[in-house]
């Protein structure tokens, strides 16, 4: 009798609890109740990615009734505003495509939800949503309603501990005990003893074998079938196909094999070929985190931040140095790295780190502000409420609104290969088992097997992820600090390289500083250090670390305007200062040098004259540059030091003076347009926009917890003279993944040779695989360090 399938969850259909709708067949009200939801919202193409690829719902009336108490809410919520809430979820259902397709289009479900988005190796979905139109326990039921209800455990959210996932470990162990046993009772057939007792035993040992083998066979390959069948079903032929297809034919074979008496089979070949599979994961997986832990969290954000000590004194430290309770102060847009509450009387925190909206949000002392706002405005104490996460802030930075979008061509290149090998593989293996079977049966079998394990394509798979991963932790370690892999390729496609002028080829510290004006007294400088103290304009910081100490006074409105000046009351007084366009007082001189002009209680008193220092190392590395790379100038100031300049830099050296923030991004644009490549390094406060423009966005750090977005990547100063090195060793980088790719495609070809003449058994293929995906990432290893270690030296 024909058995009918439910189109939702595709689970088998019992006739009486039948259920038709919409000419379709359901197995219970609740798959149809999806379906309805799906058809009501307009996304019945849910289906179209995957055959059946639902879930039956669950009864959880009442379930989630602690989602009212909100103090559990907010130790579940990440982040928590008066008009945005974040909450990731971890939903054990997601399978597939078509999971993906659904949990990222929840908004169209519920208004309430702004966007939603899916980690799916670990299984999670972000849901970023509005308090006031829904809740946490809503987004729940309306999970749980179409059939992906998620695990929610207080435990996943103590900081100490940490859900491990063993499963891997423990299937390695059932194969190797499989295995190890296995080889020992086969030790009679190798040597082939004809002993009566052993004759006489051998039909026993045989089905011991294959008992043994079971476990192996369901359990540690179970992830091989599963994948397989995923992508069978999805239409779209992955690597693990032939994997799961030759372990399949070795098991079947040698099942075949005992029931007729023709020999003990393969099953040693089988488990051997699991147990190495395995193995050659469990190395990928251990060096990948390795690679991730490296960049995420031990040398991740050069940045630092004000603490206050309790003596009253400033110092600048590591983000990763911050400790609950301690005091930290925060200027004019400056990122706040941690969750604590604020001490200061009010604040605005614009949080386009994590919403992707850059709408000030009101803060008043005792509340709590959150790990990714930026301060706008005057400078804030807020004391810690929970030590750093490094991984944290580089989520935030690495936020999806904040992504270019550009072709990946290393993936491009990945992907097509991986289109074709497989099918191409398949067709290989089963032209080669028709040739072999008329000549050898035997021998047909191992060539089949030995062609779809020797063949597999998973070191060609794992080439780009290791190299630009170890590409990755040997910048950091090397203080670039570049936000994903996809930075390292666009940093190698480069071909012309923007700078801005002031904090980016000049340096912050402290340098001859003169005054010109009516000479300020002790009242006015301490009106003067006090409005600097809140601004991380490279000008204000130098002239803050000038002016001696001062009695600290607070600030009652401070404004920043880009590209501008500071506007400022203070304990009765207004401030001005700026460029003498925003004072609207007076003009440059004729010696057009760097000025800032001063203007108190409307009163204008004169100007600090700065006597630019430029970088260590700046002219060398323009000539290097020079040689390979456009080079531009791309600068807000007036054209006082282009003769200075001109002297300094390569003829070829384009210098653009006077131009407003608006005109540097239009200037990046126009290049755009004439077909170039663009990099843009600037001091990620008056070069958001440009950053954001260009193909790649360097910020410069002077140990000041300031940078965009919109950057892709942040240089600690100190290393800007090797600006150089890093442009050269990208492109080695994307060098050695070309070689790899070669060295890969070279292997399967050596391999498949040997395979194809029956002169490489399934074991040695099983434990070739393995090796050769060591062997890639010894190789990009190896090579991608020997690159940085030569070319940093230089």
């Amino acid at each position: 009798m024909d058995t009918e399938n439910c189109f939702h969850c595709g689970n088998e259909i019992i006739k009486k609890d039948e259920i038709v709708y919409d000419e379709k067949k359901f197995c219970c009200n609740g798959c149809k109740t999806v379906y309805e939801i799906f058809s009501q919202n307009e996304l019945t193409c849910y289906y179209d990615f995957q055959a059946s690829p639902g879930a039956t719902p669950q009864d959880i009336k009442g379930k989630y009734d602690f989602l009212e108490n909100e103090e559990i809410v907010s130790k579940l919520l990440e982040f928590q505003e008066r008009s945005t809430h974040i909450v990731s979820l971890y939903i054990p259902h997601i399978h597939c495509s078509s999971c993906i397709w659904i949990l990222e289009n929840l908004q169209k479900l519920h208004p309430g939800i702004t966007t939603s988005q899916v980690n799916f190796p670990e299984k999670k979905v972000r849901v970023t949503f509005q308090p006031e139109k829904t809740s946490l326990k809503d987004i729940v039921y309306l999970l749980s309603s179409i059939g992906y209800e998620p695990y929610i455990s207080l435990e996943n959210f103590d900081e100490g501990k940490k859900n491990i996932d063993r499963s891997l470990i423990y299937k390695i162990g059932v194969a190797f005990f499989c295995f190890g046993n296995i080889m020992l009772l086969s030790f009679p057939e190798y040597f082939e003893v004809e002993e009566f007792w052993i004759n006489q035993y051998r039909g026993f040992f045989r089905w011991l074998i294959f008992a043994l083998s079971l476990p192996s066979f369901i359990y540690s390959g179970s992830g091989y079938y599963v994948s397989a069948w995923k992508s069978i079903k999805s239409r779209n032929l992955n690597l693990d196909i032939p994997i799961a297809l030759g372990i399949i034919v070795m098991f079947i074979r040698s099942t075949v094999d005992i029931i007729f008496g023709y020999g003990q089979g393969f099953f040693d070949s089988m488990t051997g070929l699991i147990f190495f599979m395995l193995l050659g994961k469990l190395f990928q997986k251990k060096t990948y985190d390795f690679l991730s832990f490296e960049r995420d969290y031990k040398s991740y954000f050069p940045i630092a931040i004000t603490k206050i000590l309790p003596n009253g004194d400033e110092e600048s430290v590591q983000v990763y140095d911050i400790e609950k309770g301690d005091r930290l102060l925060i200027r004019n847009q400056e990122l706040i790295p941690v969750d604590g509450i604020l001490i200061s009387e009010k604040a605005a925190v614009d949080y386009s780190f994590v919403t992707g909206e850059a709408v000030p949000i009101e803060k008043k002392s005792g509340d709590k502000v959150f790990a990714g706002g930026k301060q706008m405005g005057k400078v804030i104490e807020m004391e810690v409420l929970f030590s750093v996460s490094q991984s944290y802030l580089t989520q935030l930075w690495s936020n999806d609104v904040f992504q270019k979008r550009v072709e990946q061509q290393h993936k491009t290149i990945t992907d097509k290969i991986s289109r074709y090998f497989t099918p191409a593989l398949l067709g290989l293996s089963i032209v080669s088992f028709i040739y072999w079977v008329f000549i050898d049966v035997t021998t047909a079998f191992n060539v089949f097997t030995a062609i779809l394990i020797v063949a597999c394509p998973c070191a060609l798979a794992l080439t780009a992820p290791f190299t630009l991963g170890n590409v990755l932790r040997i910048l950091g370690k090397r203080k670039l600090y570049l936000k994903n892999a996809l930075a390292v390729e666009q940093l190698a496609k480069v071909d012309t390289i923007v700078f801005d002028k002031t904090g980016t080829i000049t340096t912050n510290k402290k340098t001859a500083i003169t005054y010109e004006g009516i000479e300020l007294n002790s009242s006015e400088l301490k009106l003067l250090k006090n409005v600097l103290r809140g601004s991380n304009h490279p000008l204000s910081r130098r002239l803050y670390e000038f002016i001696p100490n001062q009695e600290k006074l607070d600030t009652s409105s401070f404004e920043e305007i880009i590209g501008k000046g500071i506007f400022a009351e203070i304990d009765g007084n207004t401030i001005k200062l700026g460029s003498s366009q925003f004072l609207k007082t007076m003009t440059e001189n004729t010696h057009k040098k760097t000025k800032v002009h001063l203007e108190i209680n409307g009163i204008y008193k004169g100007s600090y004259l700065f006597n630019n220092q430029y970088r260590n190392g700046l002219e060398p590395l323009f000539e290097n540059l020079a040689k390979n790379y456009n080079l531009v100038i791309l600068s807000g100031d007036n054209e006082g030091e282009r003769s200075i300049l001109e002297k300094m830099l390569p003829a070829k050296t384009v210098l653009v003076f006077n131009q407003k923030p608006e005109q540097k991004l239009d200037y990046i644009e126009n290049l755009q347009k004439e077909g170039k490549n663009v990099m843009m390094v600037g001091d990620g406060l008056n070069d958001a926009g440009a950053l954001a423009q260009s193909n790649l966005g360097l910020s410069i750090s002077e140990n000041v917890n300031v940078f965009s977005p919109a950057c892709d990547g942040i240089l600690d100063a100190t290393q800007f003279d090797k600006i150089a090195f890093f442009m050269r060793y990208s492109k080695n980088a994307m060098k050695t993944i070309y070689m790899s790719f070669g060295l890969s495609l070279l292997y399967n070809v050596v391999g498949l040779s040997y395979a194809i003449t029956g002169d490489l058994d399934p074991i040695v293929a099983a434990i070739i695989m393995p090796l050769s995906t060591i062997t890639i990432v010894s190789f990009v290893t190896i090579l991608t360090n020997l690159f940085a270690r030569k070319q940093f030296v230089n």
